[in-house]
């Protein structure tokens, strides 16, 4: 990394202010790691600084940008927002080179992350039995069917790992199931204790919110042990994923998002698209990449869902 690269991080931002604060500290503790490295912040939404504004800083007297989407799941903001910010961008300076790597995604060290906030959950109950320790992976959600599904992959992973009977999946909002709704489902099947395990960077809006289902939860079920992790921000496999896209393990040439250069995305730039989310028109098939299809928001099914 030269003194003429910067690295820009975007975060997702969030209506809580520590949410920003705790990734701005992120950084602060990542340019310590790294005291040569010149390492910029911005935000999607909910921020001061945000995407256009972030990018004219980090091409302020640099050759070469590197844009580091500081988000878990591919959905709207990181296939159709964060390309369109960089085109705009690369007409605005023509002389700075803007690269790219992926988002964070659920791979191997995010997967270690959730691994070792289970296990840290499991002591807190003093090391029950599995089999009757039900496990929730608890996401954003996401309008978006890819980005839902991996988290659903993160959900298999740990069943694989651990002698958990139950490892379910749900979700904060937009999407289904809910986490009052997974939690039921343990408990008719016969579930002791629960452990929640939040899929989250950072505090926030929704990190406060899902603390007070889970203490009403435990009112509901007084008979249950329930143990809830917290974001994980901060943990030491985030630094060294960051690392490693730094150091190259990024796109190929580290030039392209999935969606840059996309049809549909041109076409919901142009306002021919309902909205954000990949959505075919006339006669074409659905728009997908290798995440899956994008699943437009009035696909979404009714409350009516009942416990497998």
């Amino acid at each position: 990394m030269t003194s003429t690269t910067t690295i820009l991080l975007v975060g997702h931002g969030s209506r809580n202010r520590d949410g920003n604060r705790e990734t701005l500290h992120f950084a602060a503790q990542w340019r310590e790691r790294h005291p040569d490295w010149r390492i910029e912040v911005c935000f999607i939404e909910h921020a001061e600084v945000l995407l256009d504004d972030g990018l004219d800083r980090a091409a302020r007297d640099a050759r070469r940008v590197l844009l580091i989407p500081f988000i878990l799941n591919a959905a709207g903001h990181v296939k159709m927002e964060l390309p369109a910010a960089l085109n705009r961008a690369r007409e605005r300076h023509p002389q700075t080179e803007f690269a790219v790597t992926p988002h964070l995604g659920m791979g191997r060290q995010i997967f270690t992350v959730l691994q070792g906030q289970l296990e840290r959950l499991m002591k807190q109950l003093a090391v029950p039995d599995p089999r009757s320790t039900g496990v929730i992976l608890l996401g954003r959600g996401s309008s978006d069917a890819g980005a839902n599904g991996e988290l659903a992959k993160m959900a298999r992973w740990i069943f694989e790992a651990n002698e958990h009977e139950l490892v379910d999946l749900a979700f904060t909002g937009i999407t289904w199931p809910r986490l009052e709704t997974a939690v039921q489902r343990q408990i008719r099947l016969g579930m002791m204790q629960v452990c929640i395990v939040p899929v989250y960077l950072f505090t926030g809006v929704l990190i406060e919110r899902i603390k007070a289902q889970v203490e009403r939860l435990q009112g509901q079920y007084p008979q249950v042990a329930f143990a809830l992790g917290t974001h994980f921000g901060f943990d030491k496999g985030i630094f060294e994923l960051l690392d490693n896209k730094v150091g190259g393990e990024g796109l190929p040439e580290c030039r392209m998002l999935e969606c840059d250069g996309c049809k549909y995305r041109e076409l919901a730039e142009d306002g021919h698209l309902p909205d954000h989310r990949h959505t075919a028109t006339g006669g074409d098939p659905p728009h997908a990449h290798d995440d899956g299809l994008a699943q437009p928001q009035t696909l979404h099914r009714s409350h009516s869902h009942q416990p497998a």
